[in-house]
């Protein structure tokens, strides 16, 4: 049976979204990933077109509120947020709290945006394959 994984950040628009494609597309086969936000906005087009460049499609995703996975039991929520708060999240059977940087806080031309939105994308994955892909 497939772990379920839920990764969270604050407006379910890249980081969260990139680690769930990224999960799904790359350990589908072991675990089944979802993302949410405790305050939800839009999907970055960044992250799509960052995550369009390894072959993974996210495309079609949208950004959920935290709310729509309430009783729910996930095996390990990640919370992917920078500093301060956490959400709380009673059905997760374990947490995780790994900080990558927030790309809508990148500024600049597009190039430059997109150059942090890979570094982030890279590190997502990076940590994804170091604590996933023994497993």
């Amino acid at each position: 049976m497939k772990k379920k994984v839920l990764f969270v950040c604050t407006h379910n628009s890249a980081r969260s979204q990139m680690a769930e494609g990224y999960m799904n597309a790359r350990y589908g086969d072991r675990y089944e990933a979802f993302s949410a936000g405790t305050v939800p906005g839009t999907l970055n087009p960044y992250a799509v077109r960052a995550m369009a460049e390894i072959g993974i499609d996210i495309s079609g995703h949208r950004s959920k509120d935290l709310g729509e996975f309430d009783e729910q039991e996930m095996d390990l929520l990640v919370a992917v947020c920078e500093g301060g708060i956490c959400p709380f999240f009673p059905w997760a059977k374990e947490e995780i709290h790994q900080e990558f940087p927030d790309p809508s806080n990148l500024a600049g031309t597009d190039e430059e945006i997109m150059e942090g939105v890979r570094r982030i994308r890279d590190e997502i994955t990076g940590w994804i394959d170091a604590t996933f892909g023994g497993n």
